[in-house]
């Protein structure tokens, strides 16, 4: 039955808003403390329980037991269940794999074989691959800028430039990575398989990627060549990187590519002596440990989502996107500018698409747009927000990492900025 637009009703979700983002410009820009990251005091798990509170003091109409069921309706999704399960894997792979060496061995082998004028745009390329293969910008980052920064310092070149390549780079992988959370998130609450998502996704990005190369290279051949180190590596350590990023690219079972990866990051780590079986339990406890926060957040999401549209507050924001917006072009400019406004309020890609993608699906039904569309401009459009916001963990890490603060890297991030260009331009010509 049709729900009855009820705007009330999406009260929780600005009480989220209210306390996540205050607390963040708080503890960030008004009792800032050293070393402290304003956006991660409020724990996003406890602004989204305290969220939850308020929907099930909303609607008295509704027994305590019927909004229970409701939420167990809004839990017990299948695309949500299997995406619990991909993140535990996913985090399992992630942990093992780095523990092995592997991370670091993909990007020094990567980093040996560059010609000293192509330092910078080889950064780019890097990060690109080893994002995709990690599935995480935040990993990528972690691992690449202090190689990046080491070089930039040794080689003479320009520090913020090497970091927001980084970054790009980074943000591009977690884009079209078949194991980042970003992309589970947004193909299993569309209904859509990863391989049609990184189709639709692959021909937005590649073209904002490929531009940002060019420019990266013209600075590259304008600028002083810079004289490269030689960094050690395992391609033995780097082989289960490389091996899920081909098993992702040919659109093989993500359960089969995962466990694949954290099967040979096993085999690799005990050949080279980097793990012991130990090690490796230790190391897979620590990867899915690094999901839980995700892992809760999608499971009080998708119940505050269940509560909200039963209430019909999806109903209200479907109303008002469509007295906004017209036909399959304005539909799609709709789901852009919530999931914007979702990743610029919790700072958190994954959230943001979670949070998102119950309204979007609606609205792709309510407008004809293709769930395949759907899904790329949700995973899409939240990491062109994540890699730009100064206080996300991205820029934020990156900056840490590299001694800078992370509004110096904002003018360097081309890629981030080329992915919106390419956002609008993909909507601008899509068949109405």
């Amino acid at each position: 039955m049709e729900k009855k637009p009820n705007p009330i009703a999406l009260l929780p979700i600005g009480v989220f808003l209210v306390l996540y983002l205050g607390a963040g410009i708080y503890f960030e820009y008004i009792n800032h403390e050293e070393g402290q990251m304003g956006f991660y005091v409020m724990s996003v798990v406890v602004a989204f329980s305290i969220a939850l509170i308020v929907a099930f003091l909303q609607n008295r109409a509704l027994s305590f037991d019927e909004k229970i069921h409701a939420c167990a309706q809004g839990i017990g999704d299948d695309n949500i269940t299997i995406m619990l399960f991909i993140f535990l894997m996913a985090g399992m792979f992630s942990g093992i794999a780095s523990a092995a060496g592997g991370a670091s061995s993909t990007a020094n082998l990567f980093l040996s074989i560059l010609p000293a004028r192509l330092a910078v745009p080889g950064l780019f390329v890097i990060a690109c691959l080893i994002s995709m293969s990690m599935g995480t910008s935040v990993g990528t980052i972690s691992v690449l800028v202090p190689i990046a920064a080491a070089a930039a310092q040794n080689a003479g070149l320009h520090l913020p430039l090497c970091i927001g390549t980084v970054v790009g780079g980074a943000m591009f992988g977690d884009n079209l990575s078949f194991i980042s959370d970003t992309t589970i998130a947004a193909t299993k609450t569309q209904g859509v398989e990863m391989r049609d998502k990184f189709r639709v996704n692959f021909i937005i990005a590649f073209p904002a990627a490929l531009l940002t190369l060019v420019i990266l290279l013209v600075r590259s051949v304008l600028s002083k060549a810079p004289e490269m180190q030689t960094y050690s590596y395992s391609i033995l350590q780097a082989l289960p990187y490389f091996i899920v990023l081909g098993g992702s690219l040919a659109g093989i079972n993500v359960f089969i590519v995962l466990g694949v990866g954290i099967l040979l990051s096993l085999i690799c780590g005990l050949i080279t002596g980097s793990l012991t079986f130990a090690s490796a339990f230790s190391a897979m406890g620590a990867g899915t440990s690094g999901m839980f926060e995700t892992m809760v957040v999608t499971i009080l999401v998708a119940s505050i989502g269940a509560l909200v549209k039963e209430f019909g507050g999806f109903a209200a924001i479907l109303e008002m996107i469509k007295s906004r917006f017209n036909g399959k072009k304005g539909g799609m400019f709709g789901i852009v500018v919530l999931t914007s406004l979702m990743d610029i309020a919790t700072a958190n890609n994954t959230v943001a698409i979670v949070m998102a993608a119950p309204i979007a699906k609606n609205i792709s039904e309510e407008f004809g747009i293709d769930p395949k569309k759907t899904a790329s401009l949700l995973d899409t459009v939240s990491c062109v927000w994540q890699g730009i916001i100064p206080y996300g963990a991205q820029l934020l890490i990156a900056a840490g990492l590299s001694g800078m603060a992370s509004t110096e890297i904002i003018p360097n991030l081309y890629y981030p900025l080329l992915l919106m260009v390419a956002v609008i331009v993909s909507i601008v010509m899509e068949k109405d």
